[in-house]
């Protein structure tokens, strides 16, 4: 555990003038608000070392920029890719189809919802599904069985609504 002492002293008199300083680097308070809490971390981990340098708002202040340079270069490698490979595609919304399942879905008993989902999205055979549940085969089945049958009255209820 670090040794507490002065380091509260030592963040009350040092915060602002280091988060003005990466401020003026990055531009952005947020970015500069990051790197400094993450210098103010590293520092306090290291109290017991850091309290004893000449200046240990220097190591905190060299910190925190080689911090904000760090993102800057990620962001710019990350700009530079995407101008090679072009942006990622969007990813299309979900069909109305899709909606009216997620919501039928959840109107269902978390039990039946569970085990449509399993045997169903991740395609899991009914012993595999009971294991997972901790519930009996049977129990599984029914489930899966009543599951089906109410999802079928929803989505036919919704299809009749949009009608």
């Amino acid at each position: 555990m670090p040794d507490v002492d002065g380091f509260d002293e030592f963040y009350r008199g040092s915060r602002q003038r280091l988060l003005g300083f990466v401020y003026v680097l990055t531009g952005n308070l947020a970015e500069a608000q990051d790197a400094v809490q993450e210098a103010y971390v590293r520092a306090w981990q290291r109290w017991s070392t850091v309290r004893g340098y000449d200046d240990p708002e220097a190591w905190v202040r060299v910190v925190a920029s080689r911090i904000a340079i760090s993102r800057w270069r990620s962001l710019r490698s990350r700009a530079r890719a995407y101008l090679r490979h072009g942006a990622p595609e969007s990813v299309p919304g979900p069909s109305i189809d899709t909606v009216a399942v997620v919501a039928a879905l959840r109107r269902l008993p978390e039990e039946q919802r569970t085990a449509l989902a399993l045997y169903y999205l991740l395609g899991m055979p009914v012993a595999e599904v009971a294991r997972e549940t901790e519930a009996p085969v049977g129990t599984v089945k029914a489930r899966l069985s009543r599951g089906r049958s109410a999802l079928a009255g929803l989505l036919a209820v919704a299809d009749v609504e949009e009608a």
